[in-house]
């Protein structure tokens, strides 16, 4: 059996948005009392799970939501900065084409998904969950499978960092992490995903994975 339902992440995973977060980081710590991140911590900071990230830079949890709401409203007003990755456009038309349903389960807005979409690509997306915590997926997930009217194993999140694969197996649903995301590769095959996509361009073959009916 192959799936029926694509669920995407958005940040890392559709648009490439890790170099805008970097440029309003400080800002946003700044604001909201938390530490700065110098570029030379980058990379060392990619390889952690959001937790701990959080508690590198000093964010209590009840932070978070302040944080994001900032990060936000400030890629509503630059939006013209995110681009989608190369050829995730080609990637959701084709897909778009066959017998699979696309849907959006992002912590990001629904605002910024469709404006860095465009109308054309987001037209393609039949559902669109958007706002929640990074760590509140797992309902959202749900949702969108029991809208779609099918079993969660044959649907398919994709993702970019150990928390949507951690929120995709609650959901019973199958993880396919991203190589090109916020978090490197080797992190993520930690959490052993069911797939990977090593370019972009590779999302079109979504349609023709074998569903794992384990997950």
């Amino acid at each position: 059996m192959t799936y029926r339902l694509a669920i995407f992440d958005f940040d890392g995973t559709l648009a490439d948005s890790f170099p805008f977060f970097l440029s309003v980081f400080n800002q946003i710590a700044d604001q909201h009392g938390f530490r700065r991140i110098d570029v030379t911590q980058v990379e060392r900071l990619r390889r952690y799970e959001p937790r701990e990230m959080m508690r590198q830079v000093g964010m209590p949890t009840w932070k978070l939501p302040l944080a994001a709401a900032s990060f936000k409203a400030l890629m509503r007003q630059n939006a013209g900065q995110v681009r989608l990755f190369p050829q995730v456009d080609h990637a959701l038309r084709e897909l778009a084409r066959g017998d699979i349903g696309l849907t959006i389960v992002s912590s990001n807005s629904e605002e910024n998904v469709r404006q860095v979409l465009g109308p054309e690509l987001a037209s393609l997306i039949s559902q669109y969950e958007c706002g929640m915590s990074i760590f509140g997926k797992t309902s959202r997930i749900r949702k969108v499978v029991r809208r779609a009217a099918v079993a969660p194993s044959a649907a398919l999140y994709i993702g970019d960092q150990a928390t949507d694969a951690q929120a995709a197996r609650k959901a019973g649903v199958a993880f396919a992490a991203v190589h090109w995301g916020y978090a490197p590769i080797e992190v993520l095959r930690k959490v052993a995903p069911e797939h990977e996509f090593d370019l972009p361009a590779s999302l079109v073959a979504i349609a023709t994975l074998k569903a794992n009916l384990d997950a």
